[in-house]
C-alpha cells in the first residue's frame, strides 16, 4: 500500500515538472518572436466598420427628388448615407431589395413589385398624390374630363398616367371606348404639332410659361375628381427595415428636413439642388417644377411624407381594376405608417408649419 502511494506521489511530481518545463518552452518562443526585427507588430483587433447604406433615386437627379438631394448636400443624413440616382433600372424595386437599401418610385411601381413577392416596405412618401394631369391647348377648349370624349389622348401604356386617366374617367361614368388613346404621343411636341388633341403627362414636365416654347395650356386634375393615390414613396428591403429600423427613422427625419429646406426659401435652396459643373441643373426651370410638384409634397394640411391607407386602398382598387396584378400581399404587409408617426412624435418640430406658411 505504501509503494503505491509512493508511485502515485512521484507521477504527479512528473506531470507537474513537464507542465512548468512546456510553459516555459511557450514562454521563450515568444520572447523570441518579439525580439525578432522582421517580426510583425502585434495589434488589437480593429472594430469592424458600419456599412453604408444606399438610398437610390428611380430616375435622375431634378426636382422629382429634391427632398433627397437636399438631406444630402446639407448633412441632413449621416455619412453612412449614399444617395444615387438610379435611371433605367426596370427592376428597381428588386434592386433595392437585392441590395438590401432604401428606393423612392411611383407608388404604382412599388406595389405591384410587392404583389410579385418582391420582399420590400413603404414607410413614407415624397409625392403624397399623384403627379398625373391631363394637359390640353387652352384653345381646344378640354376643361373638364367629359369634354375628353371622342378626342384622342396621348399617353404611355401601363403608365402610371394611363392608369390613373382610366380610373378617373370611370368614376365619372363616362364610356372610355369612345376616346381614342394614342400611344407613345404624351409629350408636349406631339401635343403642340397637332397629332393628339390631348395627352396624360406629370405637372413638373409642362413647359414654363416664361420660356420661349411656352404653349397656353388648360390642365385637368384627377384629383379634382376623387382620384387620391400615393404619388412617390420610400421604401426599404425587408431586411433593411428588420434588422436596422434606426436607419429607417434616421433617414426619414433627415427626408422631412431636406423638404423644409426646399420649399423654406427658393433663393437658399435652388442654388443648393442645382449643384455645379458639366451636370448643374437649369436654376429657372428647376424653381418652375419645384412649384409645380409643392401642393404634391405638402397637400393643405398635411404633413410632410404622411400618407393615408386611404390613398393605398385606391392606388390597390385601380390597379385591380386595370387588371395589371393579384394582390397576394396584403396592404398591411407591404405599407408602414410607424416609422412616420414616431418620427413626428418623437421630435415634433418636423411639423412645424413655420416654413410653410407662404411660398417663397
Amino acid at each position: 500500500m505504501p509503494r503505491t502511494q509512493s508511485r502515485r506521489r512521484t507521477r504527479a511530481r512528473g506531470k507537474r515538472y513537464r507542465a512548468v518545463a512546456l510553459a516555459a518552452v511557450a514562454l521563450i518562443g515568444t520572447s523570441l518572436l518579439l525580439l525578432r526585427p522582421d517580426a510583425p507588430p502585434i495589434r488589437a483587433p480593429k472594430d469592424s466598420t458600419v456599412a453604408a447604406t444606399k438610398l437610390l433615386l428611380d430616375g435622375p437627379s431634378g426636382a422629382r427628388f429634391a427632398g433627397e438631394l437636399a438631406a444630402s448636400r446639407q448633412g441632413y443624413f449621416s455619412s453612412r448615407i449614399e444617395v444615387s440616382a438610379w435611371p433605367e433600372d426596370l427592376d428597381f424595386v428588386k434592386t433595392i431589395a437585392r441590395q438590401q437599401a432604401i428606393g423612392v418610385t411611383s407608388g404604382q411601381k412599388f406595389l405591384l413589385a410587392s404583389w410579385r413577392g418582391v420582399p420590400v416596405t413603404a414607410f413614407a412618401a415624397s409625392f403624397l398624390d399623384t403627379s398625373v394631369a391631363i394637359f390640353a391647348l387652352e384653345a381646344s377648349g378640354l376643361r373638364r374630363p367629359a369634354d375628353l370624349v371622342g378626342k384622342r389622348v396621348g399617353y404611355r401604356v401601363a403608365s402610371e398616367g394611363d392608369v390613373v386617366f382610366g380610373a378617373m374617367m370611370a368614376q365619372l361614368g363616362l364610356p372610355r371606348s369612345q376616346i381614342t388613346k394614342v400611344p407613345d404621343r404624351d409629350s408636349f411636341e406631339a401635343l403642340r404639332a397637332g397629332e393628339v388633341d390631348a395627352i396624360i403627362a406629370a405637372v413638373d414636365e409642362q413647359p414654363d410659361p416664361s420660356s420661349p416654347s411656352s404653349l397656353k395650356l388648360s390642365v385637368i386634375k384627377p384629383q379634382d375628381y376623387g382620384i387620391h393615390v400615393p404619388g412617390q414613396v420610400y421604401f426599404a428591403s425587408n431586411h433593411l427595415i428588420h434588422d436596422q429600423p434606426s436607419v429607417i427613422s434616421e433617414v426619414l427625419q433627415g427626408l422631412i428636413r431636406g423638404w423644409q429646406f426646399t420649399y423654406a426659401d427658393y433663393a437658399r435652396s435652388v442654388p443648393v439642388l442645382a449643384g455645379t459643373g458639366p451636370a448643374r441643373l437649369n436654376s429657372e426651370r428647376l424653381k418652375f417644377e419645384l412649384q409645380q410638384q409643392r401642393p404634391l409634397v405638402l397637400p393643405t394640411g398635411g404633413r410632410i411624407g404622411d400618407y393615408d391607407e386611404s390613398r393605398w386602398r385606391t392606388l390597390r382598387d385601380i390597379l385591380l381594376f386595370a387588371k395589371l396584378g393579384e394582390e397576394d400581399v396584403p396592404l398591411a404587409q407591404t405599407v408602414n405608417y410607424q416609422f412616420l408617426r414616431e418620427v413626428y412624435r418623437r421630435s415634433p418640430d418636423l411639423a412645424a408649419p413655420g416654413a410653410w406658411n407662404e411660398e417663397k
